[in-house]
């Protein structure tokens, strides 16, 4: 009788085209099924509880499988992490409380950050692992157009056009902006945290914010931009390199680790 796995999964997103299989394998969805098949000797499949765009990292992607092999819970890490690339790694393994576990469905709401370097000049050691603004940014004024999106919304004029989601609306629980270091020379942190996510909403409404904090729009833009529902009329979808999925969280009875140590760059 096959049980059912939760696993906790961190990856850097540049080198594959998403989370999602595709016909390509090079995808993080792919790379971790033939890493489990390898370790199993079985095929293995997986359901996320988020998928990640190209380019998008992770610190604690949850997924879940149902295993048909008895292996202990490190066994299931070290042994999966033999087959993976470096830039991939099982975190943790753990058999849910409740066998009817889904890692999307189950899951009470998401955690996204935006990691955003303020400088003159773009980055060089994070390339890739964060985004870029060469303006200072107001804090004020973000925080300010950022008040007006949380609550249940329509949240059309920052969805993809590609977006597969049923229904537009969603539940916006908190937004948190702070800055880390001197002016030009920092970072800057925006937490999202959501019952879901449209395809691509954090990077559009990043894009909104970085407006807004140079002083390019006004913090009232944003709430005529949410009520427009239109994804012209928002700002320009902002760069991958800075959104990291911080992962899902779950009601207590599963017993699943609430998260992962935070990497120096994204704390």
């Amino acid at each position: 009788m096959a049980t059912r796995l939760a696993l906790g999964l961190a990856y850097r997103g540049q080198a594959y085209d998403g989370w999602q299989s595709q016909p390509g394998g090079r995808t993080v969805q792919d790379v971790l099924e033939r890493a489990l098949a390898q370790f199993t000797g079985a095929p293995v499949r997986t359901l996320c509880a988020g998928r990640t765009d190209a380019g998008v990292h992770a610190l604690n992607q949850v997924v879940h499988l149902d295993a048909e092999v008895e292996r202990e819970a490190f066994s299931w890490v070290r042994g999966t992490n033999r087959f993976l690339p470096a830039d991939v790694a099982v975190q943790w393994c753990c058999r849910p409380a409740d066998p009817g576990f889904h890692a999307r469905n189950s899951a009470l709401g998401r955690r996204y950050r935006y990691v955003l370097r303020e400088s003159p000049v773009r980055p060089a050691l994070e390339a890739g692992l964060c985004g870029w603004t060469f303006r200072a940014l107001d804090a004020e004024a973000m925080r300010r157009g950022a008040a007006c999106l949380l609550g249940e919304h329509d949240f059309s004029a920052f969805r993809s056009s590609e977006c597969q989601a049923r229904s537009p609306v969603k539940t916006l629980r908190a937004i948190d902006i702070g800055f880390r270091g001197a002016p030009m020379a920092g970072y800057w942190r925006f937490d999202f945290d959501a019952s879901a996510f449209l395809h691509h909403m954090v990077r559009n409404i990043v894009g909104c914010l970085v407006a807004i904090g140079t002083g390019r729009q006004p913090p009232e833009w944003l709430a005529e931009v949410l009520a427009s529902g239109r994804r012209e009329l928002a700002a320009p979808t902002f760069a991958a390199d800075g959104l990291y999925f911080l992962g899902p969280y779950y009601d207590a009875r599963h017993g699943l680790p609430a998260g992962v140590a935070e990497v120096p760059w994204c704390a």
